[in-house]
């Protein structure tokens, strides 16, 4: 079975290259904004905020609920941002098939 050896040589090159862009793309940042930019949220490829950033100006004791939306709306879009990376990064990999199963 020549043919099951080279598709076993195959799956366990995609497989590096799988574990590389996982550990490059983890290194990535993606940012966001919310409020005009009162509210800035970063985040890496692994999904995971790393930065949240406030304008003092935004900051109101009496009108917190507006900070956590601005904070929630940020944060969601950075986590979008960052699951978009690793999609472009993944089908680059992927020649743009999807694979059902193969993503970080």
């Amino acid at each position: 079975m020549k043919g099951f050896g080279n598709i076993m040589k195959e799956a366990q090159k995609l497989q590096a290259q799988m574990a590389a862009l996982q550990e490059e793309v983890g290194k990535r940042k993606v940012e966001a904004t919310a409020g005009g930019g009162m509210v800035t949220v970063e985040a890496n490829g692994k999904q995971e905020i790393t930065a949240v950033k406030i304008d003092p100006e935004v900051v109101n004791k009496d009108d917190v609920q507006m900070l956590e939306d601005l904070v929630l709306a940020a944060c969601n879009e950075a986590l979008r941002k960052s699951r978009e990376l690793v999609q472009q990064e993944l089908g680059k990999l992927t020649g743009g098939l999807k694979i059902p199963g193969l993503g970080m």
